[in-house]
């Protein structure tokens, strides 16, 4: 079905509440497709991002709330920007040039996303960029020396680029004036059916990696990195998550299901396919690009149905899956990972790109 192409590209923006750091404003972004997307200041959220399916019906495919008290009461990171380090850091502390830096234990016995008041839980500064073919935000953060126990006067730069190919483009730029670490990610969760219609089973999820780094018992990376191949971690071919989510394979007991960081093949001096998630029913297709070292891949596991979405819908168990790109969990502790070591005079950078379209049936 051919849907009827929009003028251009634009932009809307709404106050949608506020916090004790001020105003929190909403923008929404479309493109000529009549795709939307929606961001919050308050944590970078990825509220909710609109695309049609194969027959032109437009659904809400990522997992959201309807009210900033909900995203303020609970930290369920739903499409969020996750800093300053992403993931894990075992026992909520790291060395960095002989100083031991300790982190608040917000998922005892370790420190997660950045700590109690990670990147989530701030107002970002906005400024809007437009162009011909493409609509852009772009959000600003300072966090201070010693913000959560890290290092060094931080500023993220984060840019939300819709384009009339139907891709979400996020780019981010850090610099500090400490020696530091640093680790960025979007934390979205996806539901390709769209968001409250169910469980993410059904799914058919690839990924371009053929290792990944097995956890221990406190959801830390051992330190190995190993095959997917003839284990349940292996998605290298397309493969329905819910195929092999519930064998006997400690890993997966560990997690209760999939929250494993896959090691991205192949060079990465510029955006590559990491991972293509498809929907049967919707044709709906995800397709991620990325310069990250790895992609965490988080099946929701601990979603409990407490916790009601943009839809009205309850979140249940593996309603939605994060796709993660990023550098590995516990990287610090690690000194065989990539280095997330981020000095003065230098900047982080990275793009993901998110590219949605619908197969034909």
């Amino acid at each position: 079905m051919t849907r009827k192409a929009a003028a251009a590209p634009s932009v809307t923006k709404e106050q949608w509440g506020s916090t004790q750091e001020g105003d929190v404003f909403r923008y929404t972004l479309a493109n000529a497709n009549g795709m939307r997307v929606r961001i919050l200041t308050y944590g970078g959220i990825i509220q909710s991002v609109e695309v049609a399916d194969r027959d032109g019906h437009l659904a809400n495919v990522t997992l959201g709330f309807d009210n900033l008290t909900t995203y303020v009461e609970h930290h369920a990171y739903f499409g969020c920007i996750a800093g300053r380090y992403a993931g894990r850091i075992a026992g909520g502390s790291f060395a960095l040039d002989g100083v031991t830096y300790r982190l608040p234990v917000n998922d005892p016995p370790n420190s997660l996303h950045g700590g109690l008041v990670g990147f989530d839980r701030h107002v970002w500064a906005s400024r809007l960029l437009e162009s011909h073919d493409s609509v852009q935000l772009g959000l600003v953060h300072t966090s201070p020396d010693g913000d959560q126990g890290y290092p060094g006067a931080l500023r993220v730069e984060v840019r939300y680029t819709l384009t009339n190919d139907d891709e979400l483009v996020l780019g981010f730029r850090a610099t500090t004036d400490r020696k530091t670490i640093v680790n960025l990610t979007s934390h979205a969760y996806w539901n390709l059916a769209g968001e409250g219609s169910g469980s993410i089973l059904g799914h058919t999820l690839q990924l371009n990696a053929s290792r990944y780094t097995p956890e221990g018992p406190t959801r830390i990376p051992t330190g190995a990195i190993e095959p997917v191949a003839g284990t349940p971690m292996d998605f290298t071919t397309p493969t329905a998550i819910g195929t092999r989510i519930d064998d006997p394979f400690e890993q997966l007991a560990i997690a209760g299901g999939y929250d494993h960081n896959y090691v991205l093949d192949g060079a990465r001096v510029r955006p590559i396919l990491a991972a293509r998630l498809t929907e049967p029913t919707s044709g709906r297709a995800l397709e991620i690009f990325t310069d990250q070292p790895g992609i965490q891949v988080y099946s929701g596991n601990l979603l409990d149905g407490t916790l009601v979405g943009t839809g009205g819908h309850r979140y249940r168990v593996r309603d939605g899956l994060a796709l993660e790109t990023q550098h590995f969990p516990d990287s610090p502790n690690h000194p065989g990972f990539p280095s997330t070591v981020l000095e003065p005079g230098r900047a982080f950078e990275s793009t993901t790109i998110y590219r949605l379209s619908a197969v034909q049936g």
